[in-house]
């Protein structure tokens, strides 16, 4: 908003001044002239009195006049044309910029901050990122600094190139200064041509121009006299004269140029001059034919004239052809489009013509001295020639209007008379007739009241103005004198503003009034905005910001751009200002007062509002309306020839999500490559490219070589790849499988400096410190790359920008550094040759993104020097593509592209180790980008061959050594050395061929014991198996192929098993002294068997269930046993291999003895020993026999994982127990009772079809024997998790343990020994006796009691119908005490009376501990059925 350093009522008052006519005499032109001045413009500068002047009115009071101001200016015949006069103020507000100084003026509204003036260009425009650190806030005081000078420069120029109207006389000169030099040959006859030139004018009628207050206008006559060569004494005997013949109060001596010589050109001398010239010498010098031309002075007609040299038909006396009136502009001009707006031609061509006058030296031969008589000769015109002959005129005017009307001697007696009564009723404007044609006499009454109203304002007394105006007022509306009306309400409203003594309150209604009477009946849009202007700084001084607003808002109109624009804009400032601002207003109406200035021609003004609009659209949701003012702030930046403003504004609407359709999204990007390609022509850097969107975040570097492809059976390890996703759980699985091996490496310890291998960097690992990069091995940069528009972008050439630093490693205490050297000047041209003899550098001719797509670039670097390498960022050619068939293949290369590049700007992470990282916001450095390059390494490549085996090669220049691996399910791998066998290579080939170590032996039903070291087959430390190399080192070139076996796990599904293989480098630099390589196997685990196994009383059944759909067939081809105590015995079932081959769906039985082994002095183990062998005893089903105690079926055994007995009981092999006391003790020992370690390892052979080719497939199964009576399973059985009741309270505490009835039952283990059938003759002897010895074992460490009762009978109805009754012989009850681990015999005798089949297992055995007294007797569990067939002979 226009802001003045005065205040409103001096604003208004500076508007209507005196005017003074000026006729010079040439000598006295010529004597000015030296200064580079003429006499109005050597005077203007000490125009403003510094003094109060006073005269009195018609009633004799007294009024003061302060801080007059007097208008100086030249006689001019005609007024300025209205062209010249449209030029002139366009070009005023085209020279009036918001200055670039280093603070900014802004308003808060809300939560907006508003740039409203000074830098607004700079700090509106989205790219300016630091624009609120140039923020001030807005001063309240009165007097603010001015934040639209175009405005007030413009208004400046238009109040005082007003012309005289004949309705009013404020712009009538009311005095003649006749300017005489001293060295005239007769200076008192120069006096009397110009007087009578001065009558001429006036008096003649020859002239309609310039317009004269009364006819008796003061004459004030100046002798000037040049003290630098004229003659001192003739100038006072001259100015003697003067005061003779015209009084002393009408002449004055005037004595300039006191500077002998001038001042001389470096001299610094006073220029008050200056600050006026410069805007109202800047006139065009030449103008083309047809426009208007400027020639200089006329001496001889001793006038300032003004030659209008213009054809006839651009001189229009037409009123709608107003001063003000523009030239219309259509929108402004862009590549491509034709025309360009002829003000913004004419404002070029001033501003040509107007520098040469800025550098010019005012007042050469002028002193200070010289200032202050300029100064005391206007303030002694004004005092005593001036305002006296103004002070007269008031008087006779007043006498005149008292004697025409026959009213009262004073004016102001009348004063309530003319208001009392006699009103005229007010019509309103549309009833009122045109009458603008209406004339009155010079003589007339009413012109006499305004031009004493006139009078009075000019000399600051308001009171007696406003009452004239107001009488003026009724008489013109009586007479429908519109014109003359409205002048009277205009300057009556603004006398009411200014008056103090008695202020009334400003009628706004007069001003509406008035400007709609000029603007609708008048037709004369000068006058109107002349009130517009007046009234609204009225009501802004008021705070009345929405009426000024909407005051400025009607005076809009089409006939002008240019006034319409600063209108607008002023209202817009006007809606900001209020109490509570109204931004989105503001905004509005920025832009349209932007769209009038670029219709007027006027761009950097339209810029500015643009950009100030912007501000308030900005990043909230109005995407459509910031691409307009985006676009548009582009074009207006390119028109004004700042491209570089032009590509950022276009950026600002591509980076951001657009909600335009493909078409328009498409125009902007051509628009914006257009500008950038011109803005970018002439640099010789790379510009920053907006497109596509580059995600540094997501940005992925990876080192080392790609995944070969697969070789038939060979497949190389997965390793690292960029197509994995980032999983952090994998991740530290990786690290932590890298730990175990260091950390066997080092003794068990992971040294400090431990680094975990990091072969693929992003933005979930730790970035903190620099990676290493191995020289001839490549680096991959990912990019992530997005399309934000809905049109495809096409880069060509896309390739990374590095910068390089060589260094030696070879001398590890201090690298020697070399020049950095980067490939940013060759990226400047696609076409010349890269610096690949340092970085080899990979460029990608076409990438192709579809619209909205999101993609990612893959672009690699290959190190050929050790050194420091960072990479910069991707260069690359944008353009648009061209789909000549809707598909990428069918794209074409668009003619307009630009090469620019985006750099890569990486944030680590939040620090958060101490307490100020906690406490503030810091983020750690982000080093992904900027790898150290090491010299050559080993590097291990590992394929699976298969069925063969894995192959390890060093495809490097340098060997490796201690290669191992480690793995996250070790038990299900395992290695052989490089002369183990291998599976055979198809099915067919053997039948017999396995892939486990076999030997020629015939099927058996008894077990064969070999005894294992269990140390033999376990691998290393945390399950760390090192590989055997020839000579412990790989060379360079050299392959190793060794057999592995891998097992399935027990599960079935798809499993992931991870192996991290290790090999040490046998370097130290930079601390790499191992490197890895990762592989994952994905496994898909089908059904197989199901082996469940129960043992009892010294035998063991294992139940074989086939439920694979996919197998033909199951062979069992041995079952083997482990365990220190027990030991297979033998088969008790042979049926052939009837249980041994199981088709699809069948289920299968095998029974085995098993009893406890003996130690080397025959004693029996126990528990309480330890061993470090375990003995195996196997028996084969089928003709080849598996050596199960060697690899890989003894591996796979013995890593495979902790005992499920040991697990849950808690219990280690080896330690001995100690019997205790108490009922913890008898606890334990009668657990033990029912407890065995005892593994089973069935080896099976599996047939099956698939595609259609038969496969032959070997396992193993292990299942673990945990107790007496209690079925084990091969798989792991989930149990079923109950729901568990919330409870509130503690629960008491548990009970004193106590054994169950069921392991109590376990202490006395009962075998019966006899003959399975007995032959008797009952007709010989009816009474059949028949031996039979009953086999009692302690299975507990301490002494049992046991009873025997034979009394007991079974009253079980099966066992009645399966067997006979029969009795035992003898004592029925036997009781007896164990020692530990004791096996007694007792005989007994059954008697039978017939023959049949009996069970002998009738009888009862009760135990219990001898040390336990609290607890009783237990029954014993029996044994099997013990059937018995008595046969008659």
């Amino acid at each position: 908003m226009a802001q003045r350093t005065q205040s409103v009522q001096e604003f208004i008052q500076d508007a209507f001044v005196p005017m003074v006519a000026v006729l010079c005499s040439d000598d006295a032109e010529k004597v000015t002239r030296k200064n580079s001045l003429s006499f109005p413009e050597l005077l203007r500068p000490f125009c403003r009195l510094t003094s109060e002047g006073h005269l009195r009115d018609p009633n004799n009071q007294l009024v003061l006049v302060k801080n007059l101001r007097i208008s100086v200016t030249g006689v001019n015949l005609r007024p300025p044309h209205p062209a010249a006069l449209r030029a002139n103020l366009a070009h005023v507000v085209a020279q009036s910029q918001p200055p670039d100084t280093g603070s900014a003026n802004v308003i808060t509204a809300g939560e907006y901050d508003l740039n409203i003036s000074d830098r607004s260009l700079k700090a509106s425009v989205p790219w300016y990122s630091s624009w609120r650190n140039t923020l001030t806030e807005l001063s309240t005081s009165n007097h603010f600094t001015a934040t639209t000078p175009w405005f007030e420069a413009y208004r400046e120029n238009f109040l005082q190139s007003m012309p005289a109207s004949e309705h009013e006389f404020l712009n009538h000169y009311l005095a003649c200064m006749l300017v005489v030099s001293s060295s005239e040959a007769v200076p008192m006859e120069e006096f009397l041509k110009l007087s009578q030139e001065q009558h001429k004018i006036q008096h003649s009628g020859e002239y309609a121009h310039p317009r004269w207050f009364i006819p008796n206008t003061l004459k004030y006559y100046v002798l000037l006299h040049d003290l630098s060569q004229g003659d001192q004494q003739r100038a006072e005997s001259v100015y003697e004269d003067m005061k003779q013949r015209y009084g002393s109060q009408a002449c004055y001596l005037l004595k300039i140029n006191s500077r002998q010589g001038g001042a001389a050109a470096d001299e610094q001398i006073p220029d008050p001059w200056s600050q006026y010239l410069n805007r109202t010498k800047r006139r065009p010098q030449t103008l083309p034919p047809g426009r208007l031309s400027w020639p200089p002075t006329s001496h001889s007609g001793r006038l300032l004239n003004l030659v209008v040299a213009a054809s006839a038909d651009t001189v229009s006396n037409n009123l709608a052809d107003h001063p003000l009136q523009l030239d219309q502009a259509a929108e402004p001009t862009f590549p491509g489009d034709a025309g360009e707006p002829a003000g913004n031609a004419e404002v070029e061509r001033l501003q040509k013509g107007g520098a040469s006058t800025l550098n010019t030296l005012h007042g050469a031969w002028l002193t200070l001295n010289d200032h202050d008589r300029i100064r005391q000769f206007v303030q002694e015109f004004t005092f005593r020639g001036l305002l006296p002959h103004i002070e007269k005129n008031i008087r006779q005017l007043n006498d005149q209007l008292l004697s025409r009307k026959g009213l009262s001697r004073s004016l102001f007696s009348a004063t309530k008379k003319w208001f009392g009564g006699g009103k005229v009723p007010e019509k309103s404007i549309n009833e009122l007739k045109n009458t603008a044609g209406l004339l009155y006499p010079p003589e007339a009454p009413e012109l006499q009241i305004r031009k004493m109203a006139d009078l009075c304002f000019l000399v600051q007394h308001y009171e007696l103005a406003y009452s004239c105006y107001h009488t003026a007022k009724k008489d013109f509306l009586s007479d429908q004198a519109m014109m003359y009306a409205a002048g009277s309400l205009e300057m009556a409203a603004v006398s009411a503003f200014l008056q103090t003594a008695a202020p009334r309150p400003y009628p706004a209604h007069y001003m509406d009034t008035a400007i709609q009477t000029y603007r609708d009946v008048c037709r004369n849009m000068l006058l109107a905005e002349r009130c517009a202007l007046l009234s609204s700084e009225v009501l802004k001084s008021q705070a009345k910001y929405s009426e000024a607003a909407t005051l400025l808002i009607k005076m809009t109109s089409e006939d002008s751009d240019l006034r319409s624009a600063l209108l607008l804009e002023q209202a817009a400032h006007c809606f900001i200002n209020m109490r509570n601002p109204m931004v989105r207003k503001f905004a509005f109406h920025m832009i349209l007062s932007g769209h009038r200035y670029s219709k007027a021609g006027q761009r950097q003004h339209a810029l500015r509002c643009y950009c100030q609009a912007l501000q308030v659209y900005r990043g909230k949701g109005w995407s459509l309306a910031e691409d307009h003012i985006n676009f548009t702030i582009g074009r207006q930046s390119f028109t004004l020839r700042q491209p570089g403003s032009a590509a950022a504004a276009f950026r600002h609407i591509l980076v951001n999500d657009s909600q335009q359709s493909p078409v328009q999204q498409a125009a902007f990007l051509r628009e914006y490559l257009y500008v950038y390609k011109v803005h970018s022509g002439s640099e010789s850097v790379l510009p920053q490219l907006p497109l596509p969107y580059l995600n540094s975040a997501r940005m992925r570097v990876f080192f080392g070589h790609e995944r070969r492809p697969a070789e038939g059976e060979k497949q190389a390890a997965t390793h690292v790849t960029l197509d994995q996703e980032c999983d952090a759980d994998l991740s530290r699985l990786w690290v932590r499988l890298e730990e175990q091996v260091v950390a066997l490496v080092n003794r068990g310890v992971v040294p400090t400096s431990f680094q975990p291998t990091q072969a693929c960097l992003s933005h979930t690992t730790d970035n903190l410190r620099f990676p290493l990069a191995v020289v001839e091995e490549p680096i991959t940069v990912e990019l992530s790359l997005r399309n934000p528009l809905k049109v495809p972008l096409l880069l060509t050439h896309m390739s990374l920008l590095w910068k390089f630093t060589a260094k030696d490693f070879s001398q590890s205490q201090s690298p020697v550094a070399g020049e950095s050297v980067s490939n940013e000047k060759e990226a400047l041209d696609p076409k010349v040759v890269p610096k690949n003899d340092i970085i080899a550098t990979e460029v990608i001719p076409q990438f192709f993104m579809s619209p909205e797509e999101t993609k990612v670039a893959r672009l690699k670097l290959l190190p050929h020097q050790t050194g420091e390498l960072r990479v910069l960022g991707v260069v690359y050619n944008l353009g648009t593509a061209d789909m000549t068939n809707g598909s990428a293949e069918g794209l074409q290369a668009a003619d307009l592209w630009v090469r620019g590049r985006q750099d890569v700007e990486l944030q680590g992470a939040r620090l958060n180790q101490t307490k100020e990282d906690k406490t503030s916001v810091k983020y750690g450095p982000d080093h992904r980008l900027d790898p150290i390059i090491t010299p050559p390494m080993p590097l291990l490549e590992v394929a699976s061959c298969g069925r063969r085996g894995w192959e390890f090669v060093n495809v490097s220049a340098v060997p490796l050594s201690g290669l191992r691996v480690v793995s996250t399910h070790p038990n299900f791998f395992t290695l052989g050395g490089s002369g183990s066998a291998h599976t055979p290579l198809s099915p067919s080939s053997s039948e017999h061929c396995s892939a486990y170590k076999t030997v020629a032996a015939p099927p058996s039903t008894v077990a064969k014991v070999t005894r294992v070291s269990e140390a033999e087959f376990r691998a290393d430390v945390a399950g760390v198996m090192e590989v055997p190399l020839p000579g412990g080192v790989l060379g360079p070139g050299e392959a190793l192929q060794l057999p592995m076996w891998l097992r399935g796990p027990d599960s079935e599904g798809v499993h992931e098993i991870h192996f991290l293989f290790y090999y040490e480098t046998g370097s130290e630099i930079l601390s790499l002294s191992h490197r890895v390589l990762r592989h994952t196997a994905v496994i898909c685990a089908s059904r197989s068997l199901c082996v469940r196994h129960i043992s009892y009383a010294f035998q063991m059944c294992v139940s074989l269930h086939q439920n694979e759909a996919g197998v033909r067939e199951f062979h069992i081809v041995q079952v083997s046993s482990s365990s220190r105590i027990w030991r297979l015995h033998t088969c008790i079932n042979p049926t052939g291999d009837k249980d041994s081959k199981l088709a699809n769906r069948e289920r299968g039985k095998l029974c085995f003895r098993v009893s406890r082994s003996r130690s080397q002095d025959g004693t029996t183990h126990t528990h309480t020993h330890t061993h470090t062998h375990t003995q195996r005893e196997f028996i084969p089903l089928f003709p080849t026999q598996i050596v199960s105690s060697s690899t890989p079926c003894a591996d796979f055994f013995f890593r495979r994982g902790p005992a499920p007995v040991q697990a849950k009981l808690g219990v280690t092999l080896g330690q001995e127990v100690a019997p205790v006391g108490g009922a913890d003790s008898s606890l334990g020992i009668i657990r033990k009772c029912s407890e065995i370690e005892l593994d089973i390892i069935v080896l099976w052979k599996a047939y099956m079809v698939e595609d259609n080719k038969q496969l032959i497939l070997e396992g193993q199964l292990h299942v673990a024997l945990q107790r007496i009576g209690k079925e084990a399973c091969s798989f792991t059985q989930r149990e079923n998790q109950e729901m568990v009741l919330l409870k509130f309270k503690p629960e008491p505490p548990p009970p004193l343990a106590r054994p169950s009835l069921e392991q109590l039952s376990h202490l006395i283990k009962t075998c019966l020994q006899y003959p399975e059938t007995y032959q008797h003759q009952f007709l010989q002897k009816s009474i059949c006796m028949v031996p039979v010895t009953l086999m009692l074992s302690n299975c507990s460490m301490a002494q049992v009691d046991v009873i025997i009762d034979l009394r007991h009978k079974s009253t079980s109805p099966d066992s009645l119908e399966v067997s006979g009754v029969f009795v035992w012989l003898g004592q029925t009850q036997y009781k007896l005490q164990l020692a530990a681990q004791e096996v007694r015999r007792v005989c007994l005798r059954a008697c039978f009376t017939r023959p049949g089949v009996y069970n002998l297992g009738v009888l009862r055995v009760f135990a219990k501990l001898a040390q336990a007294s609290s607890l009783c007797e237990t029954s014993q569990q029996n044994a099997l059925p013990s059937l018995i067939i008595i046969n008659s002979a």
